[in-house]
């Protein structure tokens, strides 16, 4: 009955109301400062959402319009919406309806000058670089404008890159007109391939997964962890991470994701024995996680299809084994965490049945299913996405808990358009860093001073790599840091040799930087997941950091592993190998899971850690070597570890 007594304490006591939750969220995700409306301004402003939403379907399923004409008008509403939205400082977020003259102004300018590139887009383009002085001044100011829109939703670090950018093509000879020419007037700029996919592809599930949300997936994905690991020892931890690798499918907000079940599972999990650090980074690392998961993979997998050529479905594919790995990871290391405090899990009187709950809600899943399947014969993903949102909608009638009302209905819609507003900005910037790479030919300059630094030597070249992904990912969001990373040193890394004569795969380069770029979220010192858990926690922020960096260590060994041996991506491999390549890792996680966490059957000495980890680490890496000598210090490790408890019983 303890349990029980538990579960009504934090109900009572513990749990974060939404109001905290949502003022959690604001600190720590910028996109979700935003002004509060009610009354009519809450309706004017849902309408505008609302029109964004039918342009968007319309561009989508109906119209057929130029690629320039359809991406500045997709900018247009979302500059105008966006300085409605959000204010100059977040201060202001506090006044309720209430929408400065200037914000205003500058949203009406802002929209005005993409559209009059959408309107005379065939007299600008026939004009080629000869702009006129009201070209150049237009271009201009909707570049300022959207800059400062995108200081307020995603901050100052991605400004600072791309002013940084901009500063070089100046200081290269570059005249004014030719630079405004190429980031406001052709597609290798703002309104280049980011922008591009964004509206197409990105912007379509993220009404998707506001859709889901709404129908309330989310809590049958927390019921489905809880009957399958709630009782286990540590229960309320590793229902953390199966939720969050569930929810992972559709996902891609770290920061959101740790407020939003973290709120809950967090004050369990302290109750249940983990520390408060342990606790945070349990939420940090597994919600963190979610963006690496397909099929969405964080809205990434859909830019690099796109900058890469190759098929969606190949890289969704190919991201599974990693992605699992990660989870994994995670889930075994708090295993034996729970192991070695001897935490027990709740009393199963107080979970809900497997059987029951997945025969009675199991439909939930079939958007996802629809989604999956129907991109895996052959739909495009926008396709793919509106019949999977039809789906939902269709699904959520069969329960009345969630069948979608009209408020609900329009409450999915304006919460997909508002989420839309932060990757559009992050994805419009990043076209700015990659159409001054591509008018200088900075990254020609880059990859030889990278590879003159590497001399030829791949790990050098990766390690540093890894840093400038990191350093950048730490204040810039996921989406904008893999266009920035895949455009500059993706490109070092393809041109590296993992033995004499054959070169890193495509797909493993880009997977290795859009990893990396993810990890920053629970990289110490600038942690927001994390130090978002560690808030709700009520712990040390840096420790919880540090902490949710050792749960997911998995991310910082796999990118090197399918550089080095793609066949985890499933490339150039067979079945055989790759059912090999399953069983070896997993057994491999164990191992590192055990070495890091200083626990199996009983305490390790630093040695058999030591053990464990290179074990781990050799079975990880595919090949028939390494997987030999893995299996032989793992086998030796676990004899290790049965003798020593038998000694310690007697």
């Amino acid at each position: 009955m303890a349990e029980k007594t538990i579960v009504v304490e934090l109900a009572a006591e513990d749990v974060l109301t939404a109001k905290q939750a949502e003022d959690l969220i604001a600190q720590f995700d910028k996109e979700s400062n935003v002004r509060r409306f009610t009354g009519i301004p809450e309706i004017i402003t849902k309408g505008l959402l609302l029109l964004f939403c039918g342009y968007v379907f319309w561009v989508t399923l109906i119209a057929s319009l130029p690629e320039q004409v359809r991406r500045s008008a997709f900018l247009a509403l979302l500059i105008f919406i966006g300085y409605i939205l959000y204010p100059i400082r977040r201060s202001l977020t506090k006044k309720v309806n209430h929408v400065s003259w200037y914000d205003f102004v500058l949203g009406t300018v802002g929209a005005a000058c993409f559209l009059y590139f959408a309107f005379n887009f065939d007299v600008i383009v026939n004009r080629a670089i000869a702009l006129l002085p009201q070209d150049i001044f237009i271009g201009v100011t909707g570049i300022l404008i959207l800059a400062e829109l995108c200081r307020r939703v995603v901050g100052i670090p991605i400004l600072v890159v791309s002013t940084g950018f901009i500063t070089y093509a100046f200081a290269t000879g570059y005249s004014l007109k030719r630079i405004v020419h190429q980031l406001f007037y052709t597609t290798d700029g703002i309104i280049g391939t980011p922008i591009g996919v964004c509206s197409t592809f990105i912007v379509l599930f993220i009404f998707l997964a506001a859709f889901l949300e709404k129908s309330g997936i989310a809590s049958f994905f927390i019921d489905l962890a809880n009957s399958v690991a709630g009782w286990a020892s540590g229960g309320p931890a590793k229902v953390a991470v199966i939720a969050r690798a569930l929810m992972g499918m559709y996902s891609g907000s770290s920061v959101a994701n740790t407020v939003g079940s973290g709120s809950v599972t967090i004050p369990v999990m302290k109750k249940t024995g983990y520390k408060p650090e342990f606790a945070g980074a349990v939420e940090a690392s597994a919600s963190t996680g979610g963006q690496i998961m397909p099929p969405i993979m964080g809205a990434a997998a859909f830019l690099m299809s796109e900058l890469t050529g190759i098929p969606y479905a190949k890289i969704a594919v190919s991201a599974i084994l990693p992605a699992i790995l990660y989870f994994t990871g995670i889930f075994l290391m708090i295993h034996f965490e729970a192991q070695k405090l001897g935490l027990r899990g709740l009393s199963k009187e107080t979970i809900p049945r497997f059987w029951p709950l997945f025969l009675s809600k199991g439909y939930l899943f079939m958007p996802v299913v629809v989604l999956v399947g129907l991109m895996t014969i052959g739909f495009t993903p926008a396709y793919a996405a509106c019949f999977a949102i039809l789906t939902v909608i269709v699904v959520s009638t069969f329960r009345k808990e969630t069948r979608f009302t009209p408020v609900g209905f329009i409450d999915a819609l304006t919460a997909g358009a508002r989420n839309t507003i932060g990757v559009s900005m992050a994805c419009a910037l990043a076209g700015v860093v990659v159409g001054i790479v591509s008018l200088t030919g900075l990254g020609q300059i880059l990859i030889s001073v990278l590879v003159g630094i590497a001399r030829d030597n791949l790990l050098l070249a990766l390690f540093l790599t890894m840093i400038a992904c990191i350093i950048l990912g730490m204040g810039i969001p996921t989406t904008a840091n893999y266009v920035i990373m895949a455009t500059i040193t993706a490109p070092i890394v393809m041109r590296m040799e993992t033995s004499p004569g054959v070169l890193v795969p495509t797909l493993a380069a880009h997977m290795f930087v859009f990893y990396f770029g993810i990890v920053a979220d629970i990289t110490p010192p600038v942690a927001l997941a994390a130090y978002a858990g560690s808030a709700i926690a009520k712990s040390n922020p840096m420790k919880t950091g540090v902490t949710a960096t050792r749960l997911a260590i998995t991310a910082f060994i796999i990118p090197y592993i399918f550089v080095f041996s793609p066949s985890m991506l499933f490339i150039n491999t067979t079945a055989v190998e790759v059912i090999q390549i399953i069983v070896t890792s997993f057994i491999g996680m164990i191992g590192i899971s055990t070495g890091l966490e200083g626990y199996m059957l009983k305490h390790m000495p630093i040695w058999e850690r030591l053990m464990g980890v290179v074990g781990g680490l050799m079975l990880i890496k595919p090949g028939v070597l390494t997987d030999i000598a893995g299996f032989g210090l793992i086998g030796v490790l676990i004899l290790l570890q049965i003798l020593g408890r038998k000694r310690a019983k007697a």
